[in-house]
């Protein structure tokens, strides 16, 4: 796989080439002429030390800001992608996908590196053709293999860097296949945004319990699970990331409770309700941790 880095991205779309590609899209009268008008007599200066130059026109370039630009920069690069699409690519049950865009970030996946060199220099053509440049010093290879593998991708005569890691989309790849680095990375972030939480959230006896679970709810649980999809669930996996240790403490401060409280369980609405049996260490951390988080056990896939 190659992952691309464009130069400058939204700032080199040549604006005459992305009304053609509106076009052939199906962006016609009234509307293309309404999103032209945004760009219509677009001028910019220079501001260095409290100093500003003249005005001079801005022909290139989206707005930086603008909830249209990101719509209009898909736009524009699925046409390159469909221009530079061949027989390669690698297969997912019934498809054959040859690449992966999300914005400006973009993957050419094939199955060798002759094809993988032949998808690198269609998408580097078509870029070149619609005004984008590749960044050679950014882009780099990987190939997914237990054994290392070459894989000497050029562009324009350049060789691009092959790695054994890479982030994409904020998910750490290697190219082992493995995703125990990036379980680590998860479990860091997490304890990370734990400590964080704590310290500005419930030392605050403003806030009311809920709102101390509903914090806890939408940053932390969401920090740990990130990309859990792509996780292979293992038993040594779901114990690392089940309640427990510093997530089970953080949640008895939240709820005002301690391990001596055995006679007692937090209720959904972070309530307490005796029982007449206490139950054991582990039913405990599991019962007070996830009843905290949502209604229903979270057990990932």
């Amino acid at each position: 796989m190659c992952f691309v880095d464009l130069e400058k991205a939204f700032d080199r779309v040549p604006r005459g080439i992305l009304w053609g590609v509106l076009r052939e899209y199906g962006v016609w009268g009234p509307l293309l002429r309404a999103v032209r008008s945004l760009y219509d007599r677009s001028r910019s200066l220079v501001c260095i030390a409290g100093s500003k130059s003249d005005l001079f026109p801005v022909h290139v370039g989206l707005r930086q800001g603008c909830l249209l630009s990101p719509v209009l920069f898909i736009i524009f690069m699925d046409r390159i992608s469909r221009r530079s699409q061949g027989p390669e690519g690698v297969r997912f049950g019934n498809h054959r996908i040859s690449s992966l865009l999300f914005a400006d970030d973009v993957v050419l996946l094939a199955s060798s590196s002759q094809d993988l060199q032949r998808v690198l220099e269609r998408f580097a053509a078509e870029c070149e053709a619609a005004g984008m440049r590749i960044s050679t010093s950014k882009s780099e290879a990987m190939v997914l293999d237990r054994k290392r593998v070459a894989c000497p991708l050029r562009v324009g005569g350049e060789v691009l860097p092959q790695v054994e890691e890479f982030k994409y989309l904020g998910v750490l790849f290697t190219s082992e296949g493995k995703m125990e680095r990036e379980i680590d990375r998860r479990i860091g972030a997490a304890s990370a945004v734990m400590r964080s939480v704590y310290r500005t959230v419930v030392v605050k006896k403003e806030l009311s319990r809920k709102a101390k679970l509903s914090i806890y709810r939408s940053i932390y649980v969401p920090t740990l699970t990130y990309g859990h999809e792509l996780w292979v669930m293992t038993e040594r996996t779901r114990s690392r990331i089940q309640p427990g240790g510093r997530n089970e403490s953080f949640l008895r401060r939240v709820a005002g409770r301690s391990l001596r409280d055995r006679g007692e369980k937090l209720s959904h609405s972070g309530g307490a309700r005796s029982r007449a049996a206490a139950p054991s260490h582990r039913e405990e951390s599991a019962e007070v941790g996830w009843a905290s988080v949502s209604d229903a056990p979270w057990t990932p896939p």
